[in-house]
């Protein structure tokens, strides 16, 4: 008996080795196939740099052309922000009146595409500050952070940041700070937390108001047609009710006169 247990034994270690060995291959085979994989991804990924890297020049003179239409239409990108359900609450009434000015707007990507992306602002003449062009830059590191840097603004003598107010920090908690579009433009603080690696407002212009600003300079003037109708209709309904009130009163006094 305490030799057939021994047997046993034996045989169940081998078995395991066995398996063991087979397991070690098939993991070795598995990893081939993932580096191989990602050799393709790599390519892959080259391949539509390429791409982007050829249409991005081939959509410069269109973006070019349309900036010139643009400038042609008063208060354009201003009424493109402020119709945009984000980047709208950016700005404050004193932005308001600055982006008047603003003529054009550009973003570009770098020449390599993944590097990173501008922003460039243009205005004319204005009585808030000298530039006639402002641009915030992106630049990805390869450590995982993200460098911002933007043009220093020379404010015209009692300029400033629209409410821009210095704020005293009360205990733990963060100082409260006025919404402004140029507090977010001269923010350059570097971005290396992996929650802060990516500019929100910088992404939304970039990615969502650059390619068709006509989309959101459209809302708004669909919401005035909309709320124009809202009032015709409301006028009707009280054209309506007021004939109706007039009709009971005939036939109010016709019964008076019968009696």
């Amino acid at each position: 008996m305490v030799s057939d247990k021994s047997k046993k034994l034996k045989v169940s270690e081998k078995e395991e080795t066995e398996f063991d060995g087979e397991l070690l291959v098939s993991i070795e085979k598995l990893q081939e196939m993932q580096d191989e994989l990602e050799k393709v991804n790599e390519e892959a990924s080259d391949k539509v740099l390429e791409i982007e890297q050829k249409y991005n020049e081939i959509r410069k003179p269109i973006y070019d052309k349309r900036n010139e239409i643009i400038k042609s239409i008063p208060d354009f990108w201003l009424t493109a922000f402020l119709s945009h359900p984000a980047l709208g609450d950016l700005l404050n009434e004193e932005d308001q009146k600055i982006f008047k000015y603003l003529s054009s707007l550009e973003v570009e990507d770098s020449k390599d595409v993944k590097s990173g992306y501008s922003i460039t602002f243009n205005f004319n003449p204005n009585p808030y500050f000298e530039d006639k062009q402002l641009v915030k830059t992106f630049t990805f590191l390869e450590e995982g952070t993200t460098k911002v840097t933007a043009s220093p603004i020379k404010w015209k003598e009692g300029q400033g940041i629209p409410n821009g107010v210095t704020h005293e920090k009360k205990g733990n908690k963060r100082a409260p700070t006025d919404i402004s579009f140029f507090s977010w433009f001269i923010d350059t603080e570097q971005k290396d937390d992996m929650d802060d690696i990516h500019d929100e407002v910088a992404e939304l212009i970039k990615d969502d108001l650059w390619p068709n600003p006509l989309t959101y300079f459209n809302n708004e003037e669909l919401d005035e047609e909309d709320g124009d109708e809202d009032e015709a209709d409301d006028e009707d309904k009280d054209e309506d009710d007021s004939d109706d009130d007039d009709q009971e009163d005939d036939d109010g006094g016709e019964e008076d006169g019968g009696n």
